[in-house]
């Protein structure tokens, strides 16, 4: 039985396959903070790493991933103006999360960042009309309010913080906008094709803007490269590259929830490389997100209602 998302057909085998190497996605990504604080350059400098060095290894998965699409390429440039755009979105991305760490607390900027699914649905529900179900919005709601509980224990609010707080928010909405865009390109580009453009588009904003803010770019040692190749392969090529493929399958609006494992892997991994314990309120947001996500995939099932329905103009 097909299952309708973002006016295309997928079967229910589809979704599952789809799921799953989404929530894959999400755990690579997990590790993106980790590694960052690992890394003694600048965090400007470290993402236009991660992009650049994932280039080749782009080039040879966009070489091998010739599998046809579902739907025709856009006409004359918008091609590749749909191709560059999730690129250009997640160099703001990152250009916004880094800036927004150096001014605000690392919990803030977190928390903030991961209200991307709010602006999600907005976009689905202003510009495509499609109104969330309340299964839907129950499912977010668990899921976000997890991910503020795992940066509950460190957030705080002051007035020298509120522009990095700006700057984080800006971020979820960047996000947003590239998990939107990814899911856009996938309906006429490969998986591989994708994720070659986001790096090739994403590389030359990020040097501007390294070079912009003063970051010095030679990695100073060979464990940097190691984790900037780190960065690179695992987070980039495996984490986005596997994002890409689920949005491929999965409409964003419920992918946009299940990539919240994200902060989940991030807790953990900082628990377990750097000693950042977790207390019991923390626990429990990480049980919410999880819970969130279950739901959330729960509505890709087919014997469930799509998760956003089309509004009806008026009589």
């Amino acid at each position: 039985m097909p299952i309708m998302g973002d006016s295309q057909s997928f079967t229910s085998r589809e979704v599952a396959i789809g799921t799953a190497v989404l929530i894959l996605g999400a755990v690579g990504i997990g590790l993106a903070a980790p590694l960052v604080k690992l890394s003694s350059m600048e965090p400007t400098a470290v993402a236009f790493w991660r992009m650049g060095l994932a280039i080749p290894a782009g080039l040879v998965w966009a070489a091998l991933d010739r599998k046809p699409q579902r739907q025709a390429a856009p006409a004359g440039g918008w091609k590749y103006f749909y191709l560059a755009l999730p690129g250009i979105l997640f160099a703001g991305d990152l250009a916004f999360w880094h800036s927004g760490i150096k001014i605000t607390t690392v919990a803030n900027a977190t928390f903030l960042a991961n209200l991307q699914p709010v602006f999600v649905v907005l976009a689905s529900w202003l510009i495509f009309k499609e109104r969330p179900t309340r299964a839907f919005v129950i499912a977010a709601a668990v899921a976000v309010t997890g991910a503020a509980l795992l940066s509950a224990a460190n957030i705080s609010i002051a007035p020298e913080r509120l522009p990095g707080d700006a700057l984080s928010l800006v971020t979820a909405v960047w996000y947003a906008g590239y998990i939107l865009a990814v899911r856009k390109a996938r309906r006429f580009a490969s998986t591989g094709m994708v994720i070659l453009w986001t790096s090739l588009a994403s590389t030359p904003v990020l040097l501007i803007v390294a070079f912009g803010l003063g970051e010095s770019l030679v990695p100073p040692s060979t464990t940097e490269w190691a984790i900037l190749v780190g960065l690179a392969l695992g987070v980039q090529i495996f984490g986005q590259g596997s994002v890409a493929f689920g949005l491929g399958r999965v409409p964003a609006p419920i992918a946009s929830i299940i990539i919240l494992v994200q902060p989940v892997v991030s807790a953990i991994a900082g628990w377990l490389m750097f000693g950042e314990g977790l207390i019991a309120v923390q626990m429990f947001g990480a049980g919410l997100v999880l819970t969130g996500v279950w739901l959330a995939q729960r509505l890709g099932k087919p014997a469930t209602r799509h998760p956003f329905a089309k509004r009806r103009p008026r009589a």
